[in-house]
């Protein structure tokens, strides 16, 4: 089976921090695989900018590199990679002063008439900086668009502030706030599972589903982020913009088609349906963590503090017991849980249906589990739906908890591409599908908001938790007093 590629028309992608980590390790690499699948168009062009300063053929080379790094042999054709570098130009720019500025408008008008799009892949302190610029030194297009990484703010105050500013430059239907979490395959089939089965959508709601899991787990530690990670903490880091676009996606009622405005305004619906948490009952409903000295990856690793090298009580895990106010919800928990240097590095959601209400088989027959649909978004995607089923061989009714597989590796024959493929392709043709607008940010941050500052007013401490397990022993307890236990990596 093979998927069809629909190719984009020509653009100019200008990439501010284009020397930097998620330009080599995604951004280019991602833009080269839509090549080789037939996806850009002539005459397009990827352009490098920042401040250092660099000639066209040292970005190129520089581009050479990080494809060799990030890609595996057999895709670098030759031919193609030569093709690629050609469409590889760089600017040397200062986001705070004029330099460099006419020299980047110069090599845009040659491409003015193609669709224009200005990746910000640098901090969000600068955001406003390089959106002034962009207007003064009149690089806005009809057809310009400027995509924007998180983190949105650290706090909803901060997040309006941003909002504004770059409101002031560009209309909202140019903004394209980016959470690659939406561009994985697995979570845009969420969507198809939900609304394209007749099997699904009937027993989506408090009458039939148990609780919900989310889980977005992570075996590395800092990763050269400290300066960043340090200010954020688990919930600004993942939660606020990556569990809660899951838990939207999973909870939102059906739109009334897939274009953007009608997705968004079902995602905002949820977000505005969060129960509060508060200084009443934060402790109850969430657990903090950090983690310690331990073991990963097959080695010796240190723990948070030391690998950051002062005192901190950032958290490094989080797990909340989450509840969504309205009548398909009301009374089914979502547990989310997110940490570093965990057991291993998956991303999963879970949904846990009601137990059968009485069973017919006896106890020789063994106990019969819920059913489960469990959603794999890392690594090895795919879908299991566990049932239950008759063990095969004389003998007597034995049961057995079984899965039935897909692996989108196994069930199709095409690569599974990365994230940043299809949302890059996304913003060329101005599809905000999968893009936050900007009533969303500010929800979640109003949900999230209280949270925080609940732990600093009650002064909820980060509980430490060894290195390569699944967190402090209080998120065990958080979904074990309600009878509940966390899915087991299967």
């Amino acid at each position: 089976m093979s998927s069809q590629i629909i190719p984009v028309e020509p653009f100019d992608y200008v990439v501010f921090g284009g020397t930097g980590d998620l330009a080599e390790r995604k951004l280019l690499p991602a833009l080269f695989h839509r090549q080789l699948a037939g996806q850009l168009t002539e005459p397009t062009r990827i352009i490098g900018a920042s401040r250092t300063a660099m000639t066209h053929e040292e970005y190129r080379r520089f581009t050479l590199d990080a494809l060799h790094e990030h890609l595996k042999a057999e895709e670098l054709e030759e031919s193609e990679v030569a093709k690629f570098l050609d469409r590889v130009h760089y600017v040397s720019v200062d986001a705070k002063s004029d330099q460099g500025w006419e020299d980047l408008k110069k090599l845009l008008d040659q491409g003015k008439d193609i669709v224009r799009a200005f990746y910000l892949a640098v901090s969000p302190s600068i955001f406003g900086d390089i959106a002034d610029k962009i207007r003064d030194h009149k690089l806005i297009t009809k057809s310009t668009r400027i995509v924007v990484e998180k983190p949105i703010g650290r706090d909803l105050a901060s997040a309006q502030i941003l909002n504004d500013t770059i409101g002031k430059v560009f209309k909202e239907e140019q903004i394209f706030r980016i959470d690659h979490y939406l561009g994985k395959e697995t979570v845009q089939n969420l969507m198809a599972l939900r609304f394209a089965n007749a099997l699904y959508e009937p027993l989506w709601n408090s009458a039939h589903i148990d609780h919900v899991q989310i889980t977005v787990a992570e075996s590395v530690g800092l990763e050269g982020r400290v300066t960043y990670y340090d200010k954020a903490g688990a919930l600004r880091d993942m939660v606020q913009n990556h569990i809660l676009q899951l838990l939207c996606l999973v909870a939102m009622e059906a739109p009334s088609s897939l274009d953007a405005e009608a997705v968004r305004d079902e995602k905002l619906k949820v977000l505005r349906s969060l129960k509060p948490i508060t200084p009443a009952n934060v402790e109850k409903q969430t657990v903090r963590g950090q983690y310690r000295a331990g073991a990963s990856a097959g080695g010796a690793v240190n723990g948070y503090q030391e690998e950051l090298g002062s005192v901190s009580d950032t958290e490094t895990f989080v797990a909340i017991k989450a509840e969504i106010n309205n009548w398909r919800w009301a009374g089914v928990p979502f547990y989310l849980r997110t940490g570093k240097r965990l057991a291993t590095r998956m991303s999963e959601i879970v949904i846990a249906f009601k137990p059968i209400p009485h069973s017919i088989f006896g106890d020789a027959a063994g106990r019969i589990e819920a059913n489960k649909l469990v959603i794999r978004l890392q690594p090895d995607e795919g879908v299991k739906q566990w049932l239950m089923i008759k063990d095969p061989g004389p003998g007597g009714m034995r049961l057995r908890h079984v899965s039935l597989d897909m692996s989108f590796a196994q069930a199709f024959d095409v690569r599974n591409p990365d994230a940043y493929e299809r949302l890059l392709m996304d913003v060329i043709r101005s599809n905000q599908t999968l893009f936050m607008r900007r009533d969303e940010v500010e929800a979640a941050w109003n949900w999230c908001d209280p949270i925080l500052k609940s732990w600093e007013e009650i002064g909820q401490k980060a509980q430490g938790y060894t290195s390569g397990t699944w967190g402090p022993s209080q998120a065990i307890a958080l979904i074990e007093r309600d009878g509940r236990t966390w899915h087991e990596i299967d």
